[in-house]
């Protein structure tokens, strides 16, 4: 999907590491969120509440998941995060970004 329709944006950014990763929220007309945003070369320890599926638009890096190694991702690529994961990324080169979040069901 190269565009996004009736969606509602976040006018305040995600900033994180001093600003080399930043996002902004979208939100869908069913409820449904999703961050776009770019990381900036470095390496960076995350976590996630929900399950996560992280789509690389272009540049690379490297994931490394609980009690796994390193992997490389280039871009096109997709890499699906399991939710209450804390997971490392080694960005090799700028990376554009899309990341979806699986909602919570109770």
């Amino acid at each position: 999907m190269m565009e996004f329709n009736n969606v509602s944006i976040g006018k305040e950014a995600n900033i994180l590491y001093d600003g080399n990763i930043t996002s902004r929220s979208i939100t869908f007309q069913d409820g449904s969120k999703k961050t776009l945003g770019i990381m900036l070369p470095g390496v960076y320890e995350l976590n996630t509440v929900n399950k996560s599926i992280i789509d690389i638009n272009s540049g690379a890096l490297e994931v490394m998941l609980p009690a796994e190694d390193w992997v490389e991702y280039v871009a096109p690529a997709s890499i699906e995060i399991a939710q209450n994961c804390k997971y490392k990324l080694r960005v090799t080169s700028l990376v554009d970004y899309c990341c979806s979040f699986e909602r919570v069901k109770y």
